[in-house]
């Protein structure tokens, strides 16, 4: 059994700004709810949603720790009265609102899952950002479907590699973008039928090429800018359009009438903010879908790099220079 100290070493955001502003520090080990357990950190996965907080644009939701960090792997070392079936010594990963990047987290027992298989904890840190963010936006939002297509944008991310092994290993076929050949080559080897590098071609073709001239039944997009109206041009009919994130900005000039011939659905969500209960909703879906083909060793977390917990500033300068390829992951 761990024990429990009174104070961990975490990284903190000094104030708004560059990768520098993350900051190791010393701050009370935090304590669980009726309803959360404690985690004590072996392995904290890093998302852009962390480097947006960091530069002053994501603030935590109310109540919530200033420390970043969404999603960690650990063991159980404390459990609130309500905190269902779990019990300490447990190994899970969860999905977190705050306090990732620390020795110690507290974690809605809902948002909990078993680390699958006999996945490390850097990979099982790795699923649960991930895994949440494909199923509520590709499969609940978006309602994919086997047979049907899946353009996947940025699909070397974290979020582009697990959307490509979620969706092919369940029936559909997916194209992606990349911005290299050696991009391009791990997303074939995860199961995209076809990648294309966006420097050297122009997806919307691809896209038009791969079904036929018809158009892909579902985009998941997290570049935003003139990429959606593109998207809309690579969409089929009755085609999904489902935004996550705006590495190119979130305004976009957009002509609806295609949306209107081709009866298009837009929408998008954010992952943070969503109520617990909904969160473990989809924890259990994910559970009962996605966790046995993990299990199996049919989708495995493509992992980067790690580095150690006080190195998180050089993870995330990594992390913006979108050299990798994969998950990138902080060891406590």
């Amino acid at each position: 059994m761990t024990e429990i100290p009174e104070t961990m070493t975490c990284i903190e955001i000094a104030e708004p700004g560059g990768p520098e502003v993350l900051q190791p520090t010393t701050r009370p080990v935090p304590q669980p709810t009726d309803s959360e357990v404690l985690i004590a950190v072996k392995a904290a996965g890093i998302n852009r949603p962390d480097c947006i907080q960091r530069q002053g644009h994501y603030a935590p939701p109310p109540g919530v720790t200033d420390i970043p960090g969404l999603e960690v792997a650990g063991e159980i070392v404390a459990v609130g009265r309500d905190a269902g079936n779990w019990k300490i010594g447990d190994r899970v990963c969860a999905l977190v609102a705050g306090g990732g990047y620390g020795e110690f987290v507290t974690a809605p027992a809902l948002q909990c899952l078993p680390v699958p298989g006999t996945l490390s904890m850097v990979e099982a840190a790795a699923l649960p950002e991930t895994c949440f963010t494909v199923w509520s936006n590709v499969f609940e939002r978006a309602s994919l479907k086997p047979g049907e297509t899946l353009l996947v944008h940025g699909g070397s991310s974290g979020i582009g590699t697990t959307a490509i092994q979620i969706a092919s290993r369940l029936g559909a076929r997916v194209i992606t973008t990349a911005g290299s050949e050696e991009k391009c080559q791990a997303c074939r080897d995860l199961g995209a039928e076809r990648a294309v590098n966006y420097k050297d071609e122009d997806f919307v073709d691809a896209a038009k090429n791969f079904t036929g001239g018809v158009g892909v039944d579902v985009v998941l997009d997290m570049v935003g800018g003139d990429y959606i109206q593109r998207n809309i041009k690579a969409l089929g009919p009755d085609g999904r359009h489902v935004s996550i994130a705006f590495l190119s900005g979130p305004k976009a000039e957009i002509n609806f009438m295609p949306v209107m011939l081709k009866r298009l659905t837009l929408t998008g969500s954010t992952l943070r903010p969503l109520p617990v209960e909904r969160k473990g909703e989809i924890a259990k879906a994910l559970e009962e879908t996605v966790w046995p083909l993990i299990a199996s060793g049919e989708i495995a977390p493509v992992i980067h790099s790690t580095f150690p917990l006080i190195e998180a500033a050089e993870a995330h300068r990594l992390m913006e220079s979108s050299q990798h390829i994969g998950k990138i992951v902080l060891i406590p």
